[in-house]
């Protein structure tokens, strides 16, 4: 894979794969760059598409030790993105998964080059998710990281964070998966800091002059589906596109790739 530097030092690695403008994919919780594998794949024929390893995933590295991840900041991801994007060209359209589509949204504001934005169900604070609120969760995980609790701050990420019944978090308890979780345990502090209360779009954000869309599905989680169906009206230049077979907060590969591909084609081939 190849890797790129970022601001704090800490190496960046990322998939590329394609030829044609660009197109970076930024995953949520618990995510590495296979996330948006399949998604990516769809589109390699007609477009760049970079699917990096956020930090402290996959081979990417992270400047924070587990006892320093309260000292967190977004801006850092921020730093990530952009080293990213230089590497490949200097700019480039993203689409942002869950709470990497808030990333997305951070970036863009902060003034990323960004082309245009696709984010898939971002859990703002609105809709069904307007009271969805922990109270403290990047500095309870964290606590729980720093004593080397990494289990514990998994499930409180799974439980509070992501709104997993208890059911469902003890059987991820004793599937096969539960080891790569504890591995990347580390990042959960980072995206509980990126969806911090009160998880609003903040001013700048309203003020993006981006062409964004918003994209759920009609059989996903309600609560994430109404907070996408929401976000448009509180952006400048968004609207809201649903997709078939979306179960779980899952992304369908084929029925997103055809949005995406409608949604950025046109303009970017320019």
């Amino acid at each position: 894979m190849p890797t790129v530097t970022s601001a704090d030092g800490t190496t960046i690695a990322y998939h590329r794969a394609g030829a044609g403008p660009a197109i970076v994919f930024l995953p949520g919780a618990f995510n590495d760059s296979g996330t948006c594998a399949a998604l990516a794949e769809q589109l390699a024929d007609r477009y760049t598409v970079v699917r990096p390893d956020r930090r402290g995933r996959g081979d990417s590295t992270d400047a924070l030790a587990p006892a320093d991840s309260g000292r967190y900041d977004v801006r850092r991801e921020i730093e990530d993105l952009d080293a990213v994007i230089a590497e490949i060209g200097g700019s480039a359209a993203v689409f942002g998964f869950s709470s990497g589509g808030i990333l997305a949204l951070r970036a863009a504001a902060a003034g990323s080059r960004i082309t245009r934005l696709a984010l898939y169900e971002p859990p703002f604070a609105l809709g069904g998710l307007a009271d969805h609120t922990p109270q403290r969760l990047p500095e309870r995980l964290a606590d729980l990281i720093a004593r080397g609790e990494r289990g514990a701050a998994v499930e409180l990420m799974q439980l509070e964070g992501i709104g997993l019944p208890p059911a469902v978090v003890e059987q991820v308890k004793r599937s096969p998966i539960r080891p790569q979780l504890e591995a990347i345990a580390q990042t959960v502090v980072y995206d509980a800091a990126i969806c911090r209360p009160p998880n609003l779009p903040t001013e700048q954000m309203a003020r993006l002059d981006i062409e964004t869309v918003v994209i759920s599905s009609p059989e996903s989680w309600p609560g994430v589906r109404s907070a996408a169906e929401a976000l448009p009206a509180r952006l400048a230049r968004a609207r809201y596109a649903e997709v078939p077979g979306g179960a779980d907060h899952g992304i369908p590969a084929e029925a997103t790739a055809k949005l995406l591909d409608a949604f950025l084609g046109a303009d970017l081939t320019r």
